[in-house]
C-alpha cells in the first residue's frame, strides 16, 4: 500500500508490534534490579545495576536480531509472511478508511479538468523506488531503463503541461514487474495486464509490489542461511554476551536448571543406583548437558521459568515435549495389546499399522484443553476391541469373549495413569533413546531402537534427530556460559 495512505502512525505502530514479543520477554524474564527468585536471599556479589530505558530497548533490538537470526538457521521452513491485521479490529477499520479515502480522493483529482496529478505523482516515486529495490547489483541496464522511464522531474514537467500519459507508465511498470518477479507471480502479473482502469490498476499495482518485496525477503533469507549457518555461533554467543552485560542476573534460571541436573545426577547414577559421595563419572561435563536437555522434555511450562539460553526455543521443546508424550501413550497402548492378545496376532500382516492408525487419531489432540484422555482411552478400547475380533475372525482364531474384552479394555484406560506400569515402561525407554542419541550424535551413529517401541520407531528417530540437532546447536553457542556455571557448582559440590 503506498505509504502516504499508511500515514506515520501506521509506521510506528508496526515498530512497536515489531518490537514488542522481544522486549516482553526481556522485561518478564531479566531482572535488572533484583535477585532471581530461585536464588533465595543470598548475598549477591555486587549491588544491583539499574538499567536505562535506552539500554533496554537496544538490548530487546539486539535480542530481536538474535532470536531472527537464530530462527532462520533452526527452522528450515522459516518464511516472511505478509502482515495482516485481525479481522473487525479498529486499527484494520481506521486503514481501509484512510485507503478508501486516499484512493478517492486520487480518482477524483484524475477525473478533474484538467487533471490534477500531485497524487499520481507521489504513486509513481514510491513505485519506482520499490522497483528500484529489487534489482541485483549486476541489473545496471535495467536501472537505467527504470530511471529513464520513471524520470521525476520530466513527469512533472508533463503534468504541468498537460501531456502526462499516466496509463503508459503504468503499462511500463507492469512490464517491468513482470520481468523482475517470482514465477510464482505470473498469474498476478498477467490480471494487472487486463485492468485498463488507471486507478484500479495502480491500487492493483501495490497489492502485487508487496507480495513481490514478502518473495524478495524470502529469496534473501534463503540466500543468507548457508552464510549464517557459518557465523551464527559466534553471533548468537557474542549477542547474549552483550546482554548478559547489561544484565548480569540473566543466567540466573539456567544455573538452577543445570544444579538441579547435578543434583539428580549425584543422587542416582544413570543406570537408578545410588551415587558415590564423590563426583562419579556421570557428572563429566557432557554428561550433565545431556541429561539437562533431557529434563526440557519433561518441563513444567506451566509454572517453572525456562532456562534463558534455551528460551529462543522453548515453543520447539515444547512441541517436542508433547510429540514425545503421545509416542509414549501410543506404544503403551499397542504394547498392552499385543501383550494381552498373545501370539495369535503377533504375525498377522498389516495388523499392527491398522492398529496404531487407530490409535493415532483418537491422540492426535491430546493436548488440546478440550481433550479428555479418560474418554479417549475408552473409545479406544472399544475400537480395538472390534477391530482385533475381526482379525482374529479372518484368520480361524475365536472372537474375543466378554471377558477378555473387559480386561483389555481396563488394561488400555489404565495406561491414563503417569505411574501404569507400562507407561512408566514406555517412557523410561523413550528417554534412554534421546540420550543415548545426544551420546552418539558425535559419532554419527544412531542407537539402536529399544524393545517395544518398533511401531513408533519411524517417528521416535526423526524426533531424535531435530531435538539433537537442536541440543548440540545450543551446546555449540553457550558452552563457555555452561562450563563457567558447572565449574562453579561441581567445585567442593556446592551451588554457586
Amino acid at each position: 500500500m503506498p505509504k502516504e495512505a499508511e500515514g506515520g502512525g501506521d509506521k510506528e505502530s508496526k515498530e512497536e508490534r515489531a518490537q514488542d514479543a522481544p522486549e516482553q520477554t526481556v522485561r518478564k524474564r531479566v531482572r535488572a534490579n533484583t535477585p532471581s527468585p530461585h536464588r533465595g536471599n543470598t548475598l549477591q556479589a555486587s549491588p544491583p545495576r539499574f538499567v536505562s530505558v535506552e539500554e533496554l530497548m537496544e538490548t530487546a533490538k539486539g535480542v530481536t536480531n538474535m532470536a531472527l537470526a537464530h530462527e532462520i538457521l533452526v527452522n528450515h521452513a522459516f518464511q516472511v509472511k505478509p502482515a495482516e491485521l485481525p479481522e473487525g479490529s479498529l486499527e484494520r477499520r481506521v486503514k481501509e478508511i484512510m485507503h478508501k479515502a486516499f484512493w478517492d480522493c486520487l480518482e477524483d483529482q484524475l477525473k478533474e479538468d484538467p487533471p490534477t496529478y500531485g497524487h499520481a505523482i507521489k504513486l509513481l516515486a514510491e513505485i519506482k523506488e520499490t522497483l528500484l529495490s529489487f534489482l541485483l547489483p549486476g541489473q545496471g541496464r535495467l536501472r537505467a531503463r527504470i530511471d529513464e522511464v520513471l524520470d521525476l522531474p520530466l513527469i512533472q514537467q508533463q503534468a504541468e503541461k498537460g501531456t502526462l500519459d499516466i496509463s503508459e507508465l503504468s503499462q511500463f511498470i507492469v512490464g517491468m514487474m513482470g520481468s523482475l518477479c517470482a514465477p510464482c507471480r505470473d498469474k498476478d502479473i498477467n490480471k494487472l495486464k487486463e485492468n485498463t482502469d488507471i486507478v484500479p490498476l495502480l491500487k492493483a499495482i501495490f497489492s502485487v509490489l508487496d507480495l513481490m518485496k514478502v518473495d524478495m525477503a524470502n529469496f534473501a533469507v534463503s540466500s543468507i542461511r548457508p552464510h549464517l549457518m557459518q557465523q551464527s555461533v559466534e553471533y548468537e554467543r557474542s549477542k547474549f554476551q552483550e546482554f548478559l552485560e547489561k544484565q548480569p542476573n540473566a543466567l540466573d534460571y539456567t544455573e538452577k536448571w543445570l544444579e538441579d541436573a547435578v543434583r539428580c545426577l549425584r543422587e542416582a547414577g544413570p543406570d537408578g543406583s545410588s551415587a558415590a559421595s564423590s563426583d562419579p563419572p556421570s557428572l563429566l561435563p557432557l554428561n550433565v548437558h545431556n541429561h539437562a536437555y533431557l529434563r526440557l522434555l519433561r518441563w513444567d511450562h506451566a509454572s517453572d521459568p525456562f532456562p534463558e539460553t534455551v528460551l529462543m526455543d522453548q515453543v520447539r521443546f515444547q512441541e517436542m515435549q508433547q510429540e514425545t508424550e503421545r509416542l509414549v501413550l501410543l506404544s503403551s497402548v499397542l504394547l498392552v495389546v499385543y501383550t494381552t492378545t498373545g501370539e495369535a496376532i503377533s504375525g498377522l500382516p498389516g495388523l499392527m499399522e491398522t492398529l496404531k492408525n487407530t490409535v493415532s487419531v483418537m491422540l492426535a489432540d491430546m493436548h488440546t484443553p478440550s481433550f479428555s484422555a479418560q474418554e479417549a482411552l475408552a473409545t479406544i478400547g472399544e475400537k480395538l476391541c472390534v477391530e482385533l475380533s475381526q482379525c482374529l475372525g479372518q484368520h480361524g482364531y475365536s472372537p474375543f469373549s466378554a471377558d477378555r474384552k473387559s480386561t483389555l479394555m481396563g488394561q488400555i484406560s489404565a495406561t491414563i495413569q503417569p505411574d501404569n506400569t507400562v507407561r512408566k515402561l514406555m517412557d523410561s525407554r523413550v528417554q534412554s533413546y534421546f540420550l543415548a542419541s545426544l551420546e552418539s550424535s558425535q559419532h554419527k551413529t544412531p542407537p539402536a531402537l529399544p524393545g517395544g517401541l518398533a511401531p513408533v520407531g519411524k517417528e521416535l528417530k526423526e524426533l531424535a534427530v531435530r531435538f539433537s540437532r537442536l541440543v548440540n546447536f545450543n551446546k555449540l553457542v553457550f558452552s563457555p556460559f555452561y562450563q563457567k556455571i558447572l565449574n562453579k557448582i561441581l567445585a567442593g559440590g556446592e551451588s554457586p
